[in-house]
C-alpha cells in the first residue's frame, strides 16, 4: 500500500485564541456579572481569553471582533465606553486590527475611529490619536506544549540534541523532539525542548534561559506566529537541511509558523505484551516486541463523545473492514474509522461501529470478533511522544512555588511532571528536582516525596485526561488554587488539558 501524504490538521478554535496585554502588563478581562471589560488581571485565565473572529484580513491589518469563552463580545459605544455583550448591528463590536513591527496590536473602532485603550484598570475608546496606551501585546492562549509547523516547507520543527540544533524537517510530528514548551516571561518567549534545553540567538540549544534565549513574537489571526530577536533578526529555516536560525532576509513567508497544541501519540500492546503495528498492505498485527515508527498512532478523540480515531504514521486511519478485519487504510471522515472507547484501570477497550470489540486473533491480527470484551480485548496504552506532562485545568497550570508548601493548580507558568511508566496506564509522577509526588491525608500533594506512587491516567480527548490518584480519588482543580484528589466522580474540574 502506498503511503498517504501526511495532512497537516487545520487549527482548531482553541489554537487561535489570545490574551491581550496592555502597556501596564495586565490582561483585557471580561467581568460577566457587571457586563464590563477591565484590565486588572495579571495572569491569563478563562476570563482573559479571546477568540478573534476575522471578517477581512490583509498583510498589515484585519477587521475583527473579540469574542469571549462565554460567547459575548467587546463592544465600543458612541460615548467612548466599552462594555461586554451582543452586537446590535453588523458593525457594532468591529475593530480594525493593525499589526505593528514591534509585535504589538492596535484595535480601532470601525464606527468611531477611536482606539481601544486602558488606564491600567478601565477600558475605553476615546482618542483617535495613536499613542503607546493604545498598544496591546497578543499572547497565544493555547496550551504551552506546542508544535511549530512551516506551511512553506510542509514540515515540523524538530530538536536534534546530538548536535544542539533545531531543524524544520519532520514530516510527521510523532516524536517527542517535535514538541516545545513556549514560556512567556517579561513580554518575551523562550522555546524549550523536550530535554529542557533552550533555543538561543546563536542558533544553538543551551541549558538555561537568559536574555539570549528571549524572542519577541509576531502573531497573526489563524495561528500564525514569527519569532524575532528585537534587533532585526527573525527565526526561519536556512539551507538545504532547514536549520532554524536567525536571519534578516526571509523569503516567501519563511518566517511564519503555525503554532498548535502538541498532538498525542500512543503505543498499544496486547496481553502478550506485543506492540500493535501496521505491517504489509496496511494489516494491523500484534507481533513486534520492539517499538517502531509503525507502532505509533495519533490519538484523535472528541471530548464531546467517547469516539476515537487512531492515525498511523503513514497517514491512514485504522478502519473496520470486511470479514471483521482492521486495516490501516481509512480516511479522516470515514465512519468505519471511529471506535467507541472504554477504559478499565488504565487499559483501553475499543468497540467498532458494528458493536463488536477489537481483539487479537490467533494469528496475531487485530480483528473485531468479540461481542463481550475480555482480557484479549484489553489493550495496554502508553504515551509514545512525551516523557512528561504539563497539566492545565480550569484555574491555570499545575505547578509549585516558593510561596506554597502544596502543589497548586492556578499557576501562570507550569511545572513539568516527569512520567516514569510502571504498568500499562500506570505512571509514577516525578517532580523537576528528581523527587516524587507525595499525597497527604487531606488529598493534597507535595513535590518532594521519597517513594514513587502509582497514578492511573485515562485519556478523554485528543489532549485531555483524568488522573486517578493513589488514594483512589480523581485529581481535581480547586478554586482555592490547591490541587486535590478527593473526587469520586469525573467532574469538569477533574479534566486536565495536557
Amino acid at each position: 500500500m502506498d503511503e498517504m501524504e501526511w495532512t497537516h490538521r487545520h487549527p482548531k478554535a482553541e489554537d487561535l485564541r489570545v490574551g491581550l496585554l496592555n502597556w501596564a502588563g495586565t490582561y483585557l478581562t471580561f467581568e460577566a456579572y457587571k457586563n464590563t471589560v477591565t484590565t486588572t488581571a495579571k495572569s491569563l485565565g478563562r476570563k482573559q481569553t479571546w477568540e478573534l473572529l476575522v471578517s477581512n484580513e490583509h498583510e498589515t491589518q484585519a477587521v475583527v471582533r473579540l469574542k469571549s469563552l462565554q460567547g459575548l463580545y467587546v463592544l465600543c459605544e458612541a460615548d467612548g465606553t466599552v462594555c461586554y455583550g451582543r452586537p446590535k448591528n453588523s458593525h457594532h463590536g468591529c475593530f480594525l486590527l493593525r499589526f505593528h513591527r514591534n509585535g504589538k496590536w492596535t484595535l480601532q473602532c470601525i464606527v468611531s475611529g477611536r482606539y481601544l485603550e486602558s488606564d491600567g484598570e478601565d477600558v475605553f475608546c476615546n482618542s483617535q490619536v495613536l499613542s503607546a496606551y493604545h498598544m496591546w501585546t497578543p499572547r497565544p492562549a493555547l496550551h504551552v506544549h506546542v508544535t511549530l509547523y512551516s506551511p512553506i516547507y510542509h514540515s515540523y520543527a524538530r530538536a536534534d540534541h546530538t548536535v544542539g540544533r533545531i531543524w524544520v524537517d519532520a514530516a510527521v510530528p510523532c516524536l517527542e523532539e517535535c514538541g516545545f514548551l513556549l514560556h512567556f516571561q517579561d513580554g518575551c518567549y523562550h522555546l524549550e525542548t523536550s530535554t529542557h534545553h533552550f533555543l538561543s540567538h546563536v542558533d544553538r540549544l543551551v541549558a538555561q534561559p537568559s536574555s539570549q534565549t528571549a524572542f519577541h513574537m509576531q502573531v497573526r489571526p489563524g495561528g500564525l506566529v514569527a519569532l524575532c530577536d528585537g534587533e532585526g533578526g527573525t527565526l526561519y529555516p536556512h539551507g538545504t537541511h532547514l536549520l532554524l536560525g536567525l536571519g534578516s532576509n526571509p523569503m516567501r513567508g519563511q518566517e511564519w509558523f503555525i503554532l498548535q497544541h502538541f498532538p498525542t501519540w500512543v503505543s498499544l500492546r496486547s496481553k502478550s505484551r506485543k506492540f500493535i503495528s501496521v505491517i504489509y498492505d496496511g494489516q494491523v498485527c500484534a507481533s513486534s516486541e520492539h517499538l517502531t515508527p509503525m507502532s505509533l498512532f495519533q490519538f484523535e478523540c472528541d471530548c464531546e463523545n467517547p469516539t476515537l480515531q487512531l492515525r498511523s504514521a503513514s497517514g491512514y486511519y485504522l478502519a473496520q473492514r470486511r470479514h471483521r478485519s482492521v486495516i490501516a487504510d481509512g480516511h479522516p471522515m470515514e465512519s468505519d474509522t471511529f471506535f467507541r472507547v472504554h477504559w478499565n484501570c488504565g487499559k483501553i477497550i475499543l468497540q467498532s461501529s458494528n458493536g463488536r470489540f477489537l481483539g487479537i486473533a490467533a494469528n496475531g491480527l487485530l480483528m473485531t470478533n468479540a461481542t463481550i470484551p475480555g482480557p484479549n480485548e484489553e489493550l495496554g496504552i502508553r504515551f509514545a511522544n512525551r516523557p512528561f506532562l504539563v497539566l492545565r485545568g480550569r484555574y491555570g497550570y499545575v505547578g509549585s512555588s516558593s510561596e506554597h508548601d502544596l502543589i497548586q493548580c492556578n499557576m501562570d507558568e507550569p511545572d513539568c511532571i516527569h512520567l516514569l511508566p510502571c504498568r500499562q496506564g500506570i505512571y509514577h509522577f516525578q517532580a523537576q528536582g528528581g523527587s516524587f509526588w507525595s499525597i497527604t491525608s487531606f488529598g493534597s500533594f507535595r513535590p518532594w516525596g521519597k517513594f514513587a506512587l502509582n497514578f492511573c491516567i485515562e485519556l478523554h480527548g485528543s489532549n485531555l485526561l483524568t488522573v486517578l490518584a493513589p488514594n483512589g480519588f480523581y485529581m481535581r482543580a480547586d478554586r482555592s488554587g490547591t490541587l486535590l484528589a478527593d473526587s469520586e466522580d469525573i467532574t469538569k474540574e477533574c479534566i486536565w488539558e495536557f
